[in-house]
């Protein structure tokens, strides 16, 4: 009976355990939003959709509805394609990748070259490849042969029964009637191929620049479409209707006479990359904006909630958060739960400044500034009209606008009503950070990393030569540099003179921010932090789905939010992240700084404290001369019981203070560390 007992009050613990576990914010957890993204290709398995992102696959259950993503983190997927059970992802220099268990698990199979297309035929994979042309498995992968297409670039691939059709580059159609044991130039031999689709007698060819060609004897003439002036890169066939996607913004056509006429569906503005048919659904992936959806062949579509846009730039004003994209801005006013496209849409903004109420927004293509002074509701084009911006800085009434294309460092001192090219003008500048009068500007791809200026542009003198420097941050007196080409990140303590290279030294450090002591890294491999200037670093990736490339990182409201490379927002409670426990939630009587525990220690320790009213909050460590070690907490706190730990590894022997300071409350308790 007691054993009983036992078990069931172990049980009841777990479930406990558990619930507390799932119930708190321990690692990052993905935005509703920022919808959109790349879709190189679509495939389907049943009421499974299958989509093919810059980074990742996706899988759909309810068309469209939720997208999951799957375990595919090897590489940048270009095309898919499904034999019963197997799913098999083409890789662009990454050969072939297979999953029998809906993208749970993925294994790369035996080829290695990079592949642009893929068809399924029975027990028979093809693989279209750069240069080497059409490869066949009839093993699932396990062994490849080069078929007679050897040195093409095949772009797609489309089989009807023992023919198979090939697409390539410039050279237009082959055939193959015997598994690629041969091939045949067809008729049509001097466009590039983007995309092929057979129906019946009828085969249909995509082109770069000519439309759709359509072929009722298995390639021996062609006949161009109507559809005759634009890039199509898919097709799909259902019953008598053609689907064409297109490119320059143009989306889907449909034809129900066999490409006879063609009429422009209303998605009509988009890239379309990729199209597959699902229980009559036309499924439709674009090259910016995710997947969309028609029940009606084309009349209406609904985009679906694809969450993988990239985006570049975060900022605040007015506590709402703004994302610049690779197509807009977006801007969300419940703390990044949901986000809502703002006016600027279909310009990437690579930056974002804000300065009161007015937000800049630094874009590329030329597009220049913008700038908006009501929360993003309508956005004003400075006359910064005609640059690539990917960075901006705010000091006082200077604004600065680093610009790409060796064009230098822009300022302007009136709003971006007018702009004044400054001494540096012949550099590609990827950040800046300014403070008071001194700006420094990062350099990609250049004899030295960083200019700096002491006089607000006026002039400028370099530093940190022979790094390509893409991030910047600046904290008191400590600027940091984040670089790229896996060289990490450098620290100068003395407004530039001189640099030393950090612990983080093997990545590309794409973002920055700075919260009291601790500095936060978004690189190519996650997000990093040190809470000592650089001297150790922490992996701190638990939850993404795959390690994302963290393009921006933003620090407000008690959060920290990262801005990622086709995996869209994520957010992370600052306080946890940082190692700050709330333990009670309770009002105390007053405020109270306890004795910490163990003590003496080795290498780490716990400090408890209460917080009486909602307060700024600041505890920092001091070793016996008074002089401040490390920053453990620096922000406003709710009334409650908080507990953070200090590890004292790389720090001697010897006593230690630490002063909990609010606006009403001071206290100071000694310690020890002992090894």
């Amino acid at each position: 009976m007691k054993k009983k007992i036992l078990l069931l009050l172990l049980a009841l613990l777990i479930v406990h355990c558990t619930l507390k576990i799932e119930n708190c914010m321990c690692q990052w957890e993905r935005c509703n939003g920022i919808y959109g993204g790349v879709v190189n290709a679509l495939a389907i398995s049943g009421n499974n959709i299958f989509a093919a992102t810059n980074t990742s696959i996706y899988l759909s259950t309810n068309n469209g509805s939720v997208w999951t993503q799957t375990n595919f983190n090897s590489g940048y997927p270009t095309s898919l394609a499904i034999s019963g059970n197997n799913i098999f992802v083409g890789i662009l220099n990454n050969g072939v990748y297979l999953s029998t268990n809906n993208g749970s698990t993925w294994t790369r199979t035996a080829l290695n070259e990079s592949v642009k297309s893929l068809a399924a035929n029975g027990n028979n994979i093809l693989a279209g490849t750069v240069g080497q042309g059409v490869l066949i498995s009839t093993n699932n992968g396990m062994n490849w042969t080069q078929t007679a297409l050897n040195n093409r670039t095949v772009y797609s691939l489309s089989i009807n029964g023992n023919n198979v059709f090939a697409g390539t580059d410039n050279y237009g159609v082959y055939l193959s009637t015997n598994n690629g044991s041969t091939w045949a130039q067809t008729a049509l031999n001097s466009n590039y191929i983007k995309s092929l689709a057979v129906s019946g007698n009828n085969t249909f060819a995509g082109t770069d620049n000519n439309g759709v060609y359509v072929s009722t004897n298995n390639g021996n003439t062609w006949t161009q479409t109507t559809l005759n002036n634009k890039p199509i890169y898919s097709l799909a066939i259902s019953d008598n209707n053609i689907f064409a996607g297109s490119y320059y913004g143009s989306g889907v056509y449909l034809s129900t006479n066999n490409g006879n006429t063609w009429t422009q569906t209303a998605l009509n503005t988009h890239n379309v990359s990729a199209l597959a048919i699902c229980n009559n659904n036309i499924i439709a992936g674009t090259s910016l904006d995710g997947v969309y959806l028609s029940t009606n062949n084309g009349s209406t579509w609904t985009e679906t909630n694809m969450n993988n846009r990239s985006v570049l730039s975060l900022a605040v004003c007015n506590n709402n958060i703004f994302a610049g994209a690779d197509s807009g801005i977006y801007c969300s006013t419940n703390n990044g739960f949901t986000w809502t496209q703002t006016p600027m849409n279909k310009k990437g903004v690579y930056s974002l400044a804000v300065s009161g109420n007015n937000i800049f927004a630094g874009t590329t293509y030329g597009y220049g500034v913008h700038l908006s002074t009501n929360n993003g509701n309508t956005w004003a084009q400075t006359t910064m009209n005609n640059k690539d911006v990917l960075s901006l800085a705010i000091s006082g009434n200077n604004i600065f606008a680093g610009t790409d294309n060796h064009k230098g460092v822009y300022v302007s001192t009136n709003n971006g009503s007018t702009w004044m090219q400054t001494a540096l003008k012949s550099q590609n500048v990827y950040s800046l950070a300014a403070s008071g009068n001194n700006v420094f500007a990062g350099i990609k791809d250049s004899t030295y990393g960083i200019y700096f200026s002491t006089n607000s542009g006026n002039n400028w003198q370099p530093a940190l030569n022979n790094k390509s420097v893409i991030s910047l941050a600046i904290s008191g007196n400590n600027i940091f540099a984040g670089t790229y080409y896996d060289n990490g990140i450098y620290l100068s303590t003395n407004n530039g003179s001189t640099w030393s290279q950090t612990a983080l030294n093997n990545v590309d450090v794409y973002s920055l921010a700075v919260s009291g002591n601790n500095v936060f890294a978004g690189t190519d491999n996650g997000i990093y932090l040190s809470t000592n200037n650089g001297i150790n670093w922490i992996n701190k990736n638990q939850g993404f789905n795959g390690i994302p490339e963290v393009t921006a990182l933003l620090i407000v409201n008690n959060y920290i939010f990262a801005g990622t490379y086709d995996y869209s927002v994520w957010r992370r409670s600052l306080a946890e992240i940082i190692g700050i426990k709330n333990i009670s939630s309770n009002i105390p009587e007053k405020f109270c700084l306890y004795q910490n525990y163990p003590n003496p220690f080795n290498p780490a320790t716990n400090i408890k404290y209460q917080i009486k009213s909602t307060s700024n909050v600041k505890l920092v460590i001091f070793d016996i001369l008074g002089k401040e070690v490390t920053t453990l907490v620096n922000e406003k706190q709710s009334p409650g019981t908080y507990e953070v730990s200090w590890d004292g590894t790389q720090y001697p022997s010897g006593v230690y203070y630490y002063t909990l300071q609010t606006e009403t409350f001071r206290e100071t308790n000694k310690m020890i560390l002992l090894k």
